[in-house]
């Protein structure tokens, strides 16, 4: 068994940064972790690895662990499926290629969707521009924060309610790979995948899907998430009992891009042994 003292407290394992759509810097983030009495913390960006560095130092210098992580983008018909990729060798070519790909897809969404936009409102792409950092994953959330920052709505869930709503006229899809294919890159790069927030209004992903993720490598889920909805909440904990899956809480923290905090929701140390005994890609940086 792994040793399961290093993870004694409390762990957080989805946090995000301005490195995708946080409004933090990965330091931020770990000092905001620390203040809410975490021992341990993931930073899980979209699609990129480029703030572990930074959060890797500052956690250790606050006496915590550090869990490398990403949330990998990916889309089943209509709906996003995000999958937290825990340990992953963020090297490894096969998934550098397939986030710099959906990463491209972002820019060129989002330069057309601020196009669309901009023809109705007083929005510039530069306005965007102006809400990312160096190395940041462009997406709604940042077109959102323009929108705010030009009066246009109160805040980010008047954005993402009215201008930028899927049912409405700017909205453009994402590319984003099957949730299979997902699951199979974060495992072919030594990486643990968990299905984030997986019982939210959307429902639980269809039963075949999921035989499918399980025979490429799924882990487990986060069933630990204010967006997740009781009745789908029950019926993963049964999956996870019967098939001795991973099952996780954590806060998806954004900073003030949303509500949640640090710690609202945390992992037991046993699944987070679990995670770093089940990965070959990296390993967590300890204080």
């Amino acid at each position: 068994m792994p040793d399961t003292r290093r993870f004694e407290g409390p762990s957080d394992l989805h946090m995000h940064s301005i490195h995708s759509d946080g409004t933090e810097s990965p330091a931020q983030v770990m000092a905001a972790a620390h203040r809410h009495g975490l021992r341990t913390a993931a930073l899980t960006d979209h699609d990129t690895t480029s703030g572990w560095a930074e959060a890797a130092e500052a956690a250790s210098s606050l006496g915590m662990t550090f869990l490398p992580g990403m949330e990998l983008s990916a889309r089943y018909e209509w709906r996003s499926v995000h999958v937290l990729a825990y340990l992953i060798d963020p090297d490894d070519a096969d998934l550098r290629a397939m986030t710099d790909r959906i990463r491209s897809s972002r820019l060129e969404r989002a330069r057309t969707m601020a196009d669309r936009i901009g023809e109705d409102f007083d929005l510039h792409w530069d306005d965007i521009v102006a809400q990312t950092s160096d190395g940041a994953t462009v997406g709604r959330p940042h077109i959102a924060d323009a929108l705010v920052a030009k009066g246009l709505v109160r805040d980010r869930a008047e954005a993402f309610s009215q201008i930028l709503s899927p049912r409405g006229d700017y909205y453009i899809a994402l590319f984003a790979p099957d949730p299979v294919v997902a699951v199979e890159l974060i495992v072919g790069a030594g990486g643990v995948p968990i299905i984030a927030h997986p019982a939210g209004r959307a429902g639980v992903l269809p039963t075949s899907l999921m035989e499918r993720m399980f025979q490429a490598g799924l882990a487990g889920f986060e069933l630990g998430h204010r967006e997740n909805l009781d009745a789908g909440i029950r019926a993963l904990r049964r999956m996870c009992q019967e098939r001795d899956l991973i099952m996780t809480g954590s806060s998806d923290y954004h900073g003030l891009g949303k509500p949640n905090q640090p710690g609202e929701n945390t992992t037991a140390d046993e699944m987070v042994a679990r995670i770093v005994q089940r990965a070959t890609g990296s390993a967590p940086v300890y204080a």
